[in-house]
């Protein structure tokens, strides 16, 4: 059977990157699972990449025929943005193992949904001037920057990945993001494990 891995860590620890490098390990037979969500996209995005993007109306209509499997709605300076991820047939456990980027509300209601052993935690860290820098330089680089909203989702994930939280959703394993080369073959040692 196959796995769900779920790489995790707070904005800026370089998730994006890692799952990017993690993809392109060609020894490594991981599909992935585009996630949807109601936030506008972002400069460098494109739809039906890095997530499908839907109107709060469409969102509605998915969840009221029951597609959705899980849900998360942050209110920010801009409006409620949802992420989501819908039971659309992108995963068969049956026959693929995939790699997915995720928030700990997320990875714990997918395994809630699909069951504890189907789903494998890759928990990123990273030291917290550094991710702020990062966060800074990537909001910079937007056609219109929303340093508000920077601030606003940098502070929530203090508390949204406290140690208590991570406790709770039954995190062990770290992976320090300090060495980007490093950090990558790490993870891709621990997923090699279950092939």
């Amino acid at each position: 059977m196959g796995k769900i891995f779920c790489l995790m860590g707070k904005s800026a620890c370089g998730k994006d990157t890692l799952y990017k490098q993690i993809l392109s390990n060609k020894s490594l037979p991981l599909k992935t699972i585009i996630p949807y969500t109601t936030r506008p996209a972002r400069d460098e995005e494109t739809n039906g990449v890095e997530y499908y993007f839907l109107t709060d109306k469409e969102q509605q209509e998915l969840e009221r025929t029951g597609k959705i499997i899980e849900l998360r709605a942050y209110k920010t300076l801009h409006g409620i943005w949802k992420y989501f991820t819908v039971n659309d047939h992108q995963i068969d456990l049956k026959n693929n193992h995939y790699l997915i980027i995720g928030t700990l509300e997320s990875y714990q209601k997918l395994r809630n949904f699909f069951g504890k052993d189907f789903l494998i935690p890759l928990y990123i860290e990273l030291e917290t001037g550094e991710r702020l820098q990062r966060a800074l330089n990537r909001e910079r680089m937007q056609k219109e920057p929303k340093y508000s909203e920077l601030c606003r989702r940098f502070l929530a994930d203090e508390e949204d990945f406290s140690k208590e939280n991570l406790q709770l959703a039954e995190i062990t394993t770290f992976f320090i993001n300090n060495n980007f080369q490093q950090c990558t073959e790490e993870i891709i040692s621990v997923i090699k494990k279950y092939f």
